[in-house]
């Protein structure tokens, strides 16, 4: 009885550990670039989209294929 007991506390703490990383992964911010920094994505750690700057001058409609590539790389 005193194992299980036990057990299931190492259980919780474990739970409680993994929602903090969570919440420590949701709050950490991460970015990426492309195309010497004309496109950039800023991310959280857990992968939520947070924002996207991309450079004025890839505003063109014949190079939205050369604009979808950049964001794909950032």
């Amino acid at each position: 009885m005193k194992d299980l007991m036990g057990m299931m506390q190492k259980a919780q703490e474990f739970q409680q550990r993994a929602q903090e990383m969570q919440a420590e992964a949701a709050a950490h911010l991460v970015e990426g670039s492309a195309g010497a920094g004309m496109v950039t994505v800023t991310m959280t750690a857990k992968g939520d989209l947070q924002s996207v700057r991309i450079d004025p001058s890839l505003y063109k409609p014949e190079e939205a294929e050369i604009l979808e590539d950049l964001l794909v790389a950032a």
